[in-house]
């Protein structure tokens, strides 16, 4: 690929996402049509979830993994029932459910979204379903962490590392109430924020979860204790599209039925989740069918009022608020890949050395690792080196763990960039190089290797771009990169367009010249090979 045709293809990425963003902004609702009417047509109720962030929500059963097991099963269940028709579920990423509502592709969003002012000026929202709490987590035999008031003490000081879910009430009961004496570190599921605790993964000292998870998962760990009592109180309520009010009413009517019939109940006691506070779930609606809220929530959310609070945040005056978050992550952004490429093409090259010129295990060890690298996929790379690498005594800090990741990752490729580069050398050079008694090691060193490295670079070049859009994978493993900065920011707030717009801007503004130095090198190449 030329690097005009990089060129070009950036402008049309770059016009097309403002095209689809000015879409989404004022486009119109998915359908006219009633969604009550829609569901009755189909026979099905169409609900979202995240089956990656288990139990005791939803996770597949484990007798049939193709069939989904949990509170809110059934409790989609029961409310399908209620409105004639079956529940369907419908597998999404935990903080995209949402977006697949607006976009139509679900009937509901049923999965432990906790009820906030921003988020009812948003969706319709029903009244709870579940009245939550939070439950702060240490390792048991961390005796400097037995209360509330130790988290803001750590032995040696600095500050102790709490591990969340990303964008969930615990996120925002810590930087409310725990601004400067915590840092939270954020995980994209909730076992694995308890698992972080438990291995030290990253000196994380404690995580703050949903009382519920922990209810249902606490044999699983058995090194982790309870601090204090638990704090945050907060309701799990459903989503629906803003407009679609004779749904959400109905699934007013089928929790309360729910409640008056004891199916709630049996259903809570089941996954080990019934407690007295559950007797203090609110009803208060607004005239759509929109749960109001009360002060309990209230005071452990971002603001004290629902529309009023998001219109002020909504807007370009966000990018001012926020845009240096945005330009701080793309520096760490920057940092990533300016680490791990060079790795990358250091480690690449060795395996093309080694697979062409090495003995025979060299050879084989070299084409088995790059075959299992370009066969698996990053994600998978970096939990192994995040996650599983601590179960045998490694622990790697997050940061190192995503250059490693990604320069091991992107190693294979170069080597077989390398490979192909070192090929395009005519064989001549090496026997003259022979031939005036250089040995093997020297003639690469000072007569393959430089030529090679010339052909290599335009290509190496458009990875070295690629590389920069891959650095958003590293956030599984809690590396807050710029386009987890944009998503954190963009829910909170409600400004997708805007700060995509700048988020855009930013990875152009981080490309755009690499894609330029590739179409030069490309064309001074060429005009050397014309002479």
């Amino acid at each position: 690929m030329t690097g005009s045709e990089i060129n070009w293809r950036l402008h049309r990425v770059f016009v097309g996402a403002i095209v689809v963003g000015l879409t989404v902004l004022f486009a119109s609702p998915v359908s006219a049509q009633d969604a009550l009417e829609r569901i009755r047509q189909r026979g099905s109720l169409i609900w979202g979830g995240d089956q990656e962030g288990g139990g005791p929500f939803v996770y597949p059963a484990a007798d049939d993994p193709t069939r989904q097991e949990g509170f809110e099963v059934e409790i989609a269940d029961y409310i399908a029932a209620k409105l004639g028709v079956k529940a369907q579920f419908q597998q999404g990423q935990w903080d995209k459910l949402p977006d697949l509502l607006n976009r139509g592709d679900l009937d509901i969003v049923l999965n432990g979204y906790e009820w906030t002012p921003n988020r009812a000026a948003r969706y319709g929202t029903s009244i709870p379903y579940y009245l939550y709490e939070l439950q702060l987590l240490a390792r048991k035999d961390d005796e400097t962490l037995r209360t509330w008031e130790d988290l803001t003490q750590r032995p040696g000081g600095g500050k102790r590392r709490v591990s969340v879910l990303g964008g969930t009430a615990a996120q925002q009961y810590l930087e409310k109430n725990f601004p400067d004496q915590v840092a939270i570190v954020s995980f994209d599921g909730q076992a694995d924020g308890m698992r972080a605790v438990e291995l030290n993964l990253d000196g994380v000292d404690a995580n703050l979860q949903d009382l519920p998870v922990w209810t249902f998962y606490q044999d699983g760990f058995p090194d982790l204790a309870a601090v204090g009592p638990p704090v945050g109180r907060g309701y799990y309520v459903i989503f629906t599209r803003s407009d679609d009010t004779e749904l959400l009413q109905e699934i007013n009517r089928a929790i309360v039925d729910g409640m008056l019939d004891g199916t709630f109940k049996r259903i809570y006691e089941k996954y080990r989740m019934w407690n007295s506070t559950q007797s203090q779930r609110g009803l208060d609606v607004a005239a759509t069918g929109n749960f109001l809220g009360d002060q309990i929530v209230e005071a452990n959310s971002e603001g004290n009022s629902n529309e009023q609070n998001f219109q002020a945040v909504r807007g370009w005056n966000v990018v001012w608020q926020r845009g240096g978050l945005l330009v701080w992550a793309a520096g760490l952004t920057i940092v990533l890949a300016v680490i791990a490429m060079p790795l990358a093409i250091l480690i690449g090259l060795v395996l093309a050395l080694c697979r062409m010129f090495g003995n025979g295990l060299l050879k084989v060890l070299a084409s088995l690792y790059i075959e299992v690298v370009r066969g698996t996929p990053l994600v998978l790379q970096l939990y192994v080196i995040f996650f599983l690498l601590p179960e045998i005594g490694i622990s790697i800090h997050a940061f190192w763990a995503a250059v490693i990741g990604l320069a091991v990752n992107y190693s294979a490729y170069e080597a077989e960039i390398y490979r192909a580069g070192i090929q395009a050398i005519p064989r001549g050079q090496m026997e003259a190089a022979t031939a005036l008694g250089m040995g093997r090691g020297l003639a690469l060193r000072r007569i393959i290797i430089p030529q090679a490295t010339r052909l290599v670079i335009p290509p190496m070049t458009n990875d070295f771009i690629a590389l920069f859009k891959d650095t958003a994978v590293c956030s599984v493993i809690t590396v807050v990169e710029l386009s987890k900065q944009y998503y954190v920011h963009a829910r909170s707030t409600g400004a997708i367009l805007e700060l995509g717009i700048v988020t855009a801007l930013l990875y152009l503004a981080m490309s755009y010249p690499l894609s330029i130095i590739a179409s030069r090198l490309e064309k001074r190449l060429a005009r050397e090979s014309r002479k």
